[in-house]
C-alpha cells in the first residue's frame, strides 16, 4: 500500500436474522396453502394414477406461490400427501432440526367426499 492511500473501512455483510418484514409468516403462508389446495382439489376425486402428478403440481404450484411473497434468503420445503377418504383416520407428523428463531412452518388439510390432502411448507433461512 502507498503511504498516499487511505485504508477502507469494510462493512459485514453478513446477516444471521432476518427483518421482520421478511420473515417467514405461518399464518400468510397457511392462506395461501388453502387457496391452492381449494382451487386445485374443490372438483376432485380421488385416481391413485393420478396422485403422483398431482402431488408434484401441488407442491410446485405452493412452492412458487410463497417464493412470491418475498421471505428472502430462505430454503422453502413443500411436502403434499393425498390419500384416499374412507372414513378411517391419519396421523401425520415432522421432525425438524432448525433455529427457532428463524425458521418455521405452515400447513393445511383440505378434505372432501373423496380425497384428503395435507401440505405442508418448511421455510429454513439461510445465514
Amino acid at each position: 500500500m502507498a503511504s498516499g492511500d487511505v485504508a477502507e473501512a469494510v462493512e459485514n455483510s453478513y446477516i444471521i436474522r432476518p427483518n421482520y418484514q421478511h420473515k417467514l409468516k405461518p399464518g400468510v403462508v397457511k392462506e395461501c396453502i388453502h387457496q391452492v389446495l381449494k382451487a386445485e382439489l374443490a372438483s376432485r376425486q380421488f385416481d391413485p394414477e393420478e396422485v403422483p402428478v398431482l402431488t408434484r403440481s401441488l407442491s410446485d404450484s405452493i412452492k412458487d406461490r410463497v417464493k412470491e411473497m418475498g421471505f428472502d434468503r430462505y430454503k422453502l420445503v413443500v411436502q403434499v400427501v393425498i390419500g384416499e377418504q374412507r372414513g378411517e383416520g391419519v396421523k401425520m407428523a415432522a421432525r425438524c432440526f432448525w433455529d427457532e428463531d428463524t425458521d418455521s412452518y405452515a400447513q393445511d388439510v383440505f378434505m372432501n367426499d373423496s380425497l384428503f390432502c395435507v401440505a405442508a411448507v418448511f421455510g429454513c433461512f439461510y445465514y
